[in-house]
This record gives structure tokens, sequence and C-alpha cells, in this order.
């Protein structure tokens, strides 16, 4: 594989807000509300077409253990996500590859094309016992197949201050579509990393920031984790490995 010097961490700078979803009533008593991280009264974020770039090129990483991220096809093979979405909850050790699958397109329970994973890298950095650093929480799939759907390119430097970006994922709120802010800036570089003004929340993690390339597309950057009493997020993508291509 040949590397590509891509130093790009993201700030989401949305509002902390709280949607509510219910949980199972105590005996004798009514459902109580549970906090879920939400955007707040403004939300930039809407649902997309899955049939339209750049969408038809994410979809959901899920693991055994329940977890549930999102990723990008970057090559027929190769999909582009958090190394943290494949840490196991109970030990914090990274799990096993064939325990990870990918879903393309997936809506509402239904998905295009489902690839088995059979290996991965990870930022050659990231230690998973502190989740970090931030700058190295990416992680690229190997599929077993390649499946059918559009693969992004990566972009090959930073974005300047002020390109228009799009972030999309499969958010906390509303984890069965996947939601777009198609109407935010890159805000500026600092340190290698990249402060951006587009809204997201818990569950995003992978999520891709994309730029446009010419006609097409191309992933500048992705979510990465959100503390865990926080409704921030991050965005980080930093030494990216891109996959030899055929």
């Amino acid at each position: 594989m040949r590397r590509s010097a891509l130093a790009l961490l993201a700030l989401l700078l949305a509002a902390p807000a709280f949607a509510q979803t219910k949980s199972p009533a105590p005996p004798g008593g009514v459902p109580q509300a549970v906090p879920l991280p939400g955007i707040g009264s403004f939300d930039p974020r809407a649902p997309v077409s899955m049939g339209e770039a750049p969408w038809t090129s994410i979809g959901v990483v899920q693991t055994q253990g329940g977890g549930r991220c999102t990723g990008t096809l970057i090559a027929p093979d190769r999909v582009l996500t958090a190394a943290h979405c494949l840490l196991l909850l109970r030990t914090g050790d990274f799990t096993h590859p064939r325990g990870v699958s990918f879903l393309l397109g997936y809506e509402r329970g239904r998905f295009r094309a489902r690839g088995s994973v059979i290996g991965y890298q990870a930022g050659p950095g990231y230690d998973p016992a502190l989740r970090g650093p931030g700058r190295e929480d990416w992680a690229i799939l190997t599929l077993s197949q390649p499946i059918r759907g559009v693969a992004l390119p990566l972009l090959d430097r930073p974005a300047a201050p002020r390109t228009p970006l799009v972030l999309g994922g499969y958010q906390q709120d509303q984890p069965e579509v996947l939601l777009a802010d198609t109407g935010c800036r890159l805000l500026d570089l600092r340190g290698g990393l990249l402060l951006h003004d587009c809204a997201g929340t818990r569950g995003a993690s992978g999520a891709p920031l994309l730029v446009r390339q010419g006609s097409g597309w191309a992933v500048a950057g992705i979510a990465s984790r959100v503390a865990a009493d926080m409704a921030l997020g991050q965005a980080v993508a930093v030494e990216m490995v891109r996959p030899a291509l055929p």
C-alpha cells in the first residue's frame, strides 16, 4: 500500500443538545426519557437519497459486539472508517476482523450490498488503551470480495480554508437513515487539525467529510469519537493509507 500524507483533523462545532427516546417502564411506572445527543433547535442535517452521489459510497460498519459506525467505500474492496469503531467495549481491544461487516447503502434495515471483513489496518500510532491519539483514529477495512459501488478517492493534500464541505453519517438520534449537513465549510488548519462548522453528533464515527473534486467527490476526513458527556464531535483523517488499487 502507498501512503498519502493526509494530515487532517476536524472539530464538529454543533451546539450541545438532546434528542429523547424512551427506556422500558419500571414496574408500576411509566417509560423514562433517556437523553440522546442531537443538534439542537437549529439542525441543518437532513436525510439524503441513497441512490445519489456521494451517498452511494457510504454505509454502516457493524461489529459482532453490536457497535455501529459509518464507513466509506474507497476501493471496491476497501472501506474507510474510524479505528475506535473496531474496539471491543468489554476489553478495549481490537475486535477480530471476521466480526466486522459493511452494509453499503443502509437505510431502515435494507442495504444494497454486504461485505465481510477479512482484515484491517488502523492508524500506525493508534493506541486502543488510550483511544488515541485522535490524529491516528482511522482504519481501512479489507473486504473478502469486491462489492459493486462507487469508490471515493482520498484527497492528496489538505483543503484550503473556506472550502465547502459535506458531512454525512448514521447518527445516534436517527440511526436508520443517513443524515447530512450539506452547507458547511472548512474554517482553519491548525497544527495538522482541520476545523470546520459541519453539524454532527454521536454515532457519526467514521462518517466522511466530503469535498467536490471535479465532477465528483473526494474524502477530506472522517468523523472520530465524541466525549461521553458532550454532544460535540470530532472528525479526523491523518496519515491515511491509500490502498494499492488494481
